[in-house]
């Protein structure tokens, strides 16, 4: 169903090349990135209260742009795996069905390089949840995920904002080591998160045809709606969906509408934590907020901006600020031990909702917890 190497092919083919630098500052970089890494480590577990010396048992790794993109290749096909399968099954009983799926793999491949291409010179770092061992990147020592810095798009980001490069890449790696220390210190949210993903992926309807139709129906929508650039209930801007909210089936809805409460969460508290923790280790934390944020409400070219509405990034910033003023307004009301309920079970991950109005959670959890 998708030419996973033709992807890695094109992907690396057509990514930008990052900036320019030698091979000792290269080597400088990886080296001092390496070392915010680790003492990454304690600074967020004395400030989340998360975690103990021993409990990481994933793998730090410093990668190019074409690193990213294999990283991510590899975890795509492990999370997919399900969704692929039951979409081989359903072509492969049809007449053509195995030439079908050989220029459809093709396609896909095709496709799924381009977008990785356009993302992998944006991601500084990734806490890659779903990774298996390859051959030159390995797993974590019980299969769970490993955390990724690429250090050239953290190079450029850096020169960008011209800001302090040796405080930037800690900065950068505070908020990268908060989602280790997430998924490492809460042993069911890996599960739980994979779970959801599945449960979603469930739910996709593999008939084309359908797929087609509901695509027809959601531009028919889109083009009587607003256009004024108000927001709607669910925050979307007027003018259009994401291509990944158009093709949503109505249970899909409810279970991204789940997803997306848990990525807030651990979006906004890698946020809090980076900025929480940076007084203390970081001198120019505040110059590089500011600067950090700015360039994220200022996006980048037209065509930048047009990709990550259809891609649905546009979303992804918004979880950013919205878990942010969670968790912050969580912990100015409980404290950060009463804020960590949050990770006691599934039940007690806020809701989109509670997101948006963070005294629910507290009402909730704290009331019935007392």
């Amino acid at each position: 169903m998708v030419d996973w190497n033709l992807a890695v092919a094109t992907a690396t083919r057509l990514v930008r090349p990052g900036p320019e630098v030698s091979r000792d500052e290269a080597r400088a970089v990886v080296a001092e990135l390496r070392k915010h890494a680790k003492s990454s480590e304690g600074h967020v577990r004395s400030f989340t209260r998360m975690g103990t010396e021993d409990i990481h048992d994933t793998p730090v790794l410093v990668v190019d742009r074409a690193g990213w993109v294999r990283a991510n290749v590899a975890g795509f096909r492990e999370v997919l795996k399900p969704l692929l399968e039951k979409m081989k099954d359903r072509r492969g009983g049809g007449p053509g069905g195995a030439v079908l799926g050989a220029v459809g793999g093709k396609v896909t491949g095709v496709e799924l390089g381009m977008l990785l291409s356009f993302l992998a010179s944006r991601v500084l770092g990734q806490y890659e949840t779903f990774a298996p061992a390859t051959r030159d990147l390995p797993a974590g020592a019980n299969g769970g995920g490993r955390l990724l810095l690429v250090a050239p798009n953290i190079v450029h980001v850096e020169r960008e904002l011209d800001v302090d490069p040796h405080d930037f890449r800690l900065w950068v790696c505070l908020h990268e080591e908060t989602h280790r220390t997430q998924f490492s210190s809460v042993p069911w949210l890996r599960d739980h998160l994979e779970g959801e993903i599945q449960a979603f992926l469930g739910e996709t309807d593999v008939d084309p045809m359908t797929v087609l139709e509901r695509i027809r129906e959601a531009a028919q929508s889109l083009a009587g709606g607003r256009s004024d650039g108000a927001e709607d209930d669910e925050g979307t801007t007027g003018g259009g969906r994401s291509f990944v909210e158009i093709v949503q089936t109505p249970a899909q809805r409810e279970i991204l509408a789940r997803l997306t409460a848990v990525m807030s969460l651990l979006e906004g508290h890698a946020d809090y934590v980076m900025d929480g923790v940076g007084p203390d280790v970081v001198p120019s934390v505040t110059e590089i907020r500011e600067k950090f944020k700015e360039r994220r409400q200022r996006g980048a070219s037209r065509l930048d901006q047009a990709l990550r509405k259809l891609l649905g990034l546009d979303a992804k910033l918004r979880q950013y600020r919205d878990g942010e003023r969670f968790v912050r307004a969580v912990v100015d009301e409980v404290g950060m031990d009463g804020f960590n309920r949050v990770w006691t079970s599934p039940n007690t991950l806020p809701t989109k909702a509670e997101i948006a109005k963070p005294a629910d959670w507290v009402a909730r959890v704290h009331r019935r917890a007392d």
